[in-house]
């Protein structure tokens, strides 16, 4: 059983005040996906990387491997218009066999815990699909402009990544989807829809997406936090 690292790394950062795409932008001099990259080359539990990226930052990420040593990094990939295609890309790079495993994490998410990416790997050999997520703790509610409802916070979790599947399974998902001209926020999406049963594994509210400028700032912080 092999297991791949799929990190879909196409998104532009418009919401970051930079000419870069946010998983590029460097704290402390060093690149942001750099430190995501670095989680899954320390795991004893991951055998090979897969990037999804455009073209244009291939020679970075093949800086970026050589620089902090990203040994396990075993291709970079052209993305998608969307993120379902640039793991679906990614996919089909891998020369995986149905049961490896296959887990798709965010460039943008640096903090993922060793514990959690453990866990969550664990629990996939089990039950074949997984998504690390936080149980909901603020009062919850749907509508536009106007409150329509109440959700039951009980019930509901914020999704994360990885996000792990059997490659056989995740590439049936996909293209199913593809087939309906579906187009998923997540991969977790298209496997529901397929009528695949998913497991939750909780997540950390350390474990959140750069998107934002605060995020960014955040981030710089907890950084500085842990070499003191």
């Amino acid at each position: 059983m092999t297991r791949f690292a799929i990190i879909p790394s196409g998104g532009i950062g418009k919401r970051i005040n930079s000419s870069l795409p946010k998983q590029y932008v460097k704290v402390k001099g060093k690149e942001l996906i750099a430190y995501t990259l670095e989680i899954f080359q320390e795991c004893s539990l991951i055998d090979k990387i897969i990037i999804a990226a455009q073209p244009e930052y291939f020679s970075l990420l093949e800086e970026i491997k050589s620089k902090y040593k990203i040994a396990k990094l075993y291709k970079i990939i052209e993305g998608g218009k969307e993120r379902q295609d640039s793991v679906f890309n990614a996919l089909q790079a891998t020369n995986a066999v149905d049961d490896d495993i296959i887990i798709v994490h965010d460039a943008a998410r640096p903090l993922l815990s060793k514990n959690i990416l453990h866990k969550a790997i664990t629990e996939a050999k089990k039950f074949d699909n997984v998504i690390v997520a936080i149980k909901a703790t603020d009062t919850l509610v749907s509508g536009n402009e106007f409150v329509q409802n109440y959700l039951d916070r009980n019930l509901t979790y914020h999704v994360q990544t990885p996000q792990i599947s059997k490659y056989k399974i995740l590439l049936d998902a996909m293209e199913l989807a593809n087939l309906n001209n579906f187009v998923g926020t997540d991969e977790s999406v298209l496997l529901h829809k397929a009528s695949n049963k998913i497991k939750i594994v909780e997540g950390s509210s350390l474990n959140f997406k750069v998107t934002t400028q605060s995020d960014l700032d955040l981030f710089t912080i907890i950084s500085d936090i842990e070499t003191i």
